[in-house]
């Protein structure tokens, strides 16, 4: 399972990466999160338990997600790095990059998300391809960057 979710944001480089990083403040900034808490806290990152409400169709349908990864800030390319090693997406590769596109053009911001799948027999690559990836995985994904970008843009 492949995804890649792209934006463009009208704010500065140092802005829009200070948001991406500061996971723990996601709750209040973006709504579709209910919790993020920091598990061990590491000076390029850290062990990080997220949860998300992925939502469908009109409120209240919603279905939470929960996973934990092992973060990895690394501000000179400036990439954000993500390995989650608990919950159903464990193994699940995660990159942000950020670009400055100059010219007062913005950043555009990528997140791809690289996954086998669950090691369910015979499915579980089925699963990840056809629900995982592009319901849940995108689903979160793109509410968290259009949610960065209002934060980025406002300020």
């Amino acid at each position: 399972m492949r995804t890649v979710d792209r934006v463009l944001i009208r704010a500065p480089l140092d802005r829009v990466f200070a948001l991406a990083r500061d996971v723990e403040r996601w709750p209040e900034l973006l709504p579709h999160y209910r919790w993020v808490r920091m598990l061990e806290r590491r000076p390029d990152g850290g062990r990080v338990e997220m949860a998300a409400w992925r939502p469908f169709g009109p409120p209240p349908l919603r279905y939470p997600a929960w996973w934990v990864s092992e973060m990895q800030v690394e501000p000179a390319t400036p990439t954000i790095r993500y390995r989650h090693v608990a919950g159903i997406t464990t193994g699940m590769d995660v990159r942000w990059e950020m670009r400055d596109v100059g010219g007062g053009g913005g950043v555009a911001v990528e997140i791809v998300h690289e996954w086998a799948g669950p090691p369910w027999p015979l499915v579980g690559r089925l699963v990840a391809d056809a629900v995982i990836g592009p319901v849940f995985v995108h689903g979160i994904a793109s509410r968290t960057l259009a949610g960065i970008r209002r934060r980025a843009e406002a300020a």
